[in-house]
């Protein structure tokens, strides 16, 4: 957490001074310097005077302008360009869901600060978009960079890609072009990251497509798949089910876990219980279908073949692949001593 060298209240509290009681309390109820810390709409301070939502807007401008033209606001200017730098510090643009809560845990401080974001012209806002949370830049030329290289990471990935976060931080980088050495570390990275709305990191920390269930975790087939995939073997459904608990600190029935696998098309059972990810390969079927796949893919094996290549894609115990193997309906010896299909 940064720390700021000023107090935020006595700062508002001097650069409002000047302003008259309706204006003042129109600026304390929009920006939330109450006590309450509620940021209030045009609609609910226009109800409190009897007056309309735009004249409340006109009123708020008005009282805005008189701020930034007193004495007192230029007379706090150290304020805003140490907020500058320290937005400078984290990479130039940041969010502010990011910047806020890393000067401050409390809710009214973060308002004061939110309220200087707004009055200097040091600052730009960049609304919210599909693109991108709210955020705020002190370089357009930085602003525009991140931009393009977040929209750009997005294209290059696949829907069901997972990214470590060191490739994550690396393939960003490698979009962007002439980036100054000062913005090359994981923690701006990480700032800028957390700027898209389209990428972001589950909870392992892969990243990924933001809409993607591997990284929008919503329920127990989730959780599943990625215990899984960090463990990168077949598991029982009772081991899936310790390793989520475990893992997310989600306690997870066995019945239900069960249940989660059999429905979703990501598993695959491979054994008595056990199950695989489809995404490695295996199959689904009884030790027959599988043997008939393998030699219509492949053409005539041994039997020690045949046997090595099912056990990649099941968990039969061999003697089931042995003695399936020895139905004459299906399978054939050549006179190679090969085994075929019928």
């Amino acid at each position: 957490m940064s720390t700021i060298t000023f107090k935020p209240k006595q700062v508002t509290k001097k650069i409002t001074s000047h302003l008259q009681d309706r204006a003042n309390d129109v600026i304390m109820n929009r920006f939330g310097l109450t006590v309450d810390a509620e940021r209030k709409t045009l609609e609910a301070i226009g109800e409190k005077y009897g007056i309309t939502r735009e004249r409340v807007r006109q009123i708020e401008e008005a009282a805005l302008n008189l701020i930034k033209k007193s004495s007192a606001f230029k007379g706090e200017q150290a304020v805003f360009e140490e907020l500058k730098q320290l937005i400078k510090s984290m990479g130039s643009i940041v969010a502010e869901h990011d910047f806020l809560p890393s000067l401050s845990k409390d809710k009214a401080t973060q308002n004061h600060i939110h309220f200087y974001l707004v009055l200097s012209d040091f600052f730009k806002k960049h609304r919210e978009d599909n693109h991108f949370h709210t955020r705020w830049s002190i370089d357009d030329e930085v602003a525009v960079k991140v931009h393009d290289s977040l929209k750009k990471l997005y294209s290059s990935l696949k829907d069901e890609d997972l990214v470590p976060e060191t490739e994550m931080i690396k393939k960003f980088f490698d979009q962007m072009k002439d980036v100054a050495e000062d913005y090359k570390n994981d923690e701006v990275a990480n700032r800028w990251l957390s700027i898209s709305k389209t990428v972001s990191k589950n909870p392992l920390g892969e990243w990924g497509k933001a809409t993607s269930p591997n990284i929008r975790t919503r329920g127990v087939k989730d959780y599943a798949f990625l215990v899984m995939r960090k463990h990168g073997s077949p598991m029982h459904f009772k081991e899936v089910a310790d390793a989520i608990t475990k893992t997310f600190s989600k306690k997870t029935h066995y019945a239900t876990c069960h249940n989660e696998l059999i429905k979703d098309s990501r598993f695959v059972l491979v054994g008595r219980g056990i199950y695989a990810l489809a995404e490695w390969g295996y199959k689904t079927g009884i030790a027959r279908d599988v043997i008939k796949d393998i030699l219509k893919a492949e053409g005539p094996l041994s039997k020690e073949d045949v046997v090595d290549r099912v056990m990649k894609e099941r968990y039969f115990k061999k003697n089931t692949i042995l003695v399936n193997l020895q139905n004459s309906k299906f399978f054939k010896k050549n006179k190679n001593g090969l085994y075929d299909l019928v």
